[in-house]
C-alpha cells in the first residue's frame, strides 16, 4: 500500500507530504489541490503504461491530458521542474523531472530509491532502472495497473464495444470499457470479502446484486452483438418490467456500474481512483457509496477519492463506526486555496466510533451554516 505521495513545485504545491491509508478521502474548496493528487499517480500511471522504455514523463496520453510544463509546475515557485514521491512501507520512490515551459513531456532527471540516486537515467522499463529489485517492481506493476475514473463517465449507450483485455484491462478513465470488462470476465470470481450472500460469486451476478443495493429491482443482461465486437447493455429497474435500453433507465445507473465494475474486477492491493463517486446519486445512494467504497478498502483495495458529498464522508463514518475499517485505515484530507501563514491540507481524525475530530472552516458545514441562517442565528 502507498502510505504517502510528496510532491515538489507541482500544480499548486511548493512542498506538500501527503499521508494515505487504505481509504483515502481528499475533499476542500475548488481549485485547491485535491485533483493534483490523483493527476501525480496518474501521469506515472500512464507514462508506465503507454511508454515502458520512456525516459520521459508524459503529460499527454489516452488517460490524461494536462497540455504543457508551464500547465503542472507551480507558478509561484517553480520553474521548469517538479519531484513526484512515493512512500510504500520503509521504501522511498521519487522522481526528478524538468523540461522547457512548452513541452508536452519532462525528460526524468532522477531517479531515488531509498537513498540510491540514479541521474539522468539511459535505461528504465516502467521509470525504473532495469535492475530494480522486486519491490519496485511491484510498484510499478500496481502503478501501471491502477483504475482511475474521472467525474466526466460516458452516459448511455446502444452498444458497448468489445475490447482486447490487454489493451482494456481496467474500466477506463470514462468507465467506457466497463461494459466490456464485465462481460468478458464475468464468470471470474470476486474479491474474498466483497461477496455479498446467497448470490454466486460470479463478477456479473456480484455486480447486479451491487447494483440492486443503490436501485432496488435493478436487473443487468449483457448480450453480445453478432457479427460485431460489441454488446448491449440491458437495464430493468423492477423485476415486474422487462430489459430497457440505457438511455430510457435512470442516469445515475450508468454513471454508478462503471465504479461497481471496476471495485468488483480489482485484486487485493489494487490500486482505485476515483472523482466524485457521489455524481448523479441522491443523498441515500451518496451514502451508501461511501459505505461501500469503505467495504472495498477493507477487502484489500486502496481507494483514494475526491469528494464534495458529506453524505460520502458520513458513510465512510458510519463504516468505521460499524467496525469495516479501523479509524486509522480511513484518512480525510481538507483542501485550502494557497494563502500566507495557512496550511494547504488539514487532515481531521477518525475515532472508533465515526466521529471527526475538528471541522475546519469549509469542511462539510454548509447545512449547518444554512440551519443556522434559517434559524436567526447568524443574524
Amino acid at each position: 500500500m502507498i502510505t504517502q505521495v510528496n510532491l515538489k513545485h507541482f500544480k499548486c504545491f511548493e512542498l506538500l507530504k501527503l499521508p494515505l491509508t487504505n481509504l483515502t478521502l481528499l475533499s476542500g474548496e475548488n481549485a485547491s489541490g485535491k485533483s493534483s493528487i490523483l493527476q501525480a499517480l496518474v501521469l506515472l500511471h500512464q507514462t508506465m503504461r503507454e511508454h515502458e522504455w520512456s525516459t520521459r514523463l508524459m503529460l499527454n496520453g489516452n488517460t490524461l491530458k494536462l497540455g504543457t510544463v508551464a500547465d503542472v509546475v507551480d507558478k509561484v515557485h517553480g520553474r521548469h521542474a517538479f519531484e513526484i514521491g512515493l512512500r510504500e512501507g520503509g521504501d522511498s520512490y521519487s522522481w526528478g523531472f524538468s523540461g522547457d515551459r512548452s513541452d508536452m513531456s519532462l525528460a526524468i532527471d532522477s531517479i531515488d530509491i531509498s537513498g540510491s540516486v540514479t541521474t539522468n537515467p539511459k535505461n528504465l522499463q516502467f521509470m525504473f532502472p532495469d535492475d530494480s529489485n522486486n519491490t519496485a517492481v511491484n510498484l510499478a506493476n500496481r502503478i501501471r495497473g491502477l483504475t482511475y475514473i474521472t467525474a466526466e463517465r460516458i452516459g448511455p449507450r446502444e452498444f458497448y464495444p468489445l475490447e482486447d483485455r490487454q489493451n482494456a484491462c481496467v474500466v477506463g478513465p470514462e468507465g467506457e470499457y466497463a461494459i466490456s470488462i464485465l462481460h468478458s470476465g464475468r464468470d471470474k470470481k470476486v474479491l474474498k470479502g466483497l461477496e455479498i450472500d446467497d448470490v454466486p460469486a460470479t463478477r456479473l451476478r456480484q455486480v447486479e446484486a451491487r447494483m440492486q443495493a443503490f436501485f432496488p429491482g435493478c436487473g443487468l443482461a449483457v448480450e453480445e452483438v453478432p457479427r460485431m465486437n460489441a454488446v448491449t447493455l440491458g437495464l430493468r429497474t423492477s423485476e415486474d418490467t422487462g430489459f430497457h435500453r440505457p438511455v430510457n433507465v435512470g442516469f445515475g445507473l450508468t454513471q454508478v456500474l462503471p465504479i461497481i465494475v471496476a471495485a468488483l474486477s480489482a485484486n487485493s492491493h489494487d490500486i482505485l481512483l476515483i472523482e466524485n463517486p457521489e455524481v448523479h446519486l441522491h443523498p441515500a445512494g451518496q451514502a451508501l457509496m461511501g459505505q461501500f467504497l469503505a467495504d472495498v478498502a477493507s477487502a484489500g483495495v486502496q481507494v483514494i477519492i475526491e469528494t464534495h458529498s458529506d453524505h460520502i464522508l458520513n458513510g465512510i463514518r458510519r463504516a468505521v463506526r460499524s467496525k469495516i475499517l479501523k479509524p486509522d485505515q480511513a484518512t480525510l484530507h481538507f483542501f485550502r486555496s494557497r494563502k500566507d501563514n495557512q496550511f494547504q491540507v488539514i487532515s481531521p481524525q477518525l475515532d472508533e466510533t465515526g466521529n471527526v475530530d475538528i471541522w475546519p472552516e469549509g469542511f462539510f458545514d454548509q447545512n449547518d451554516k444554512d440551519m443556522n441562517h434559517f434559524a436567526g442565528w447568524d443574524e
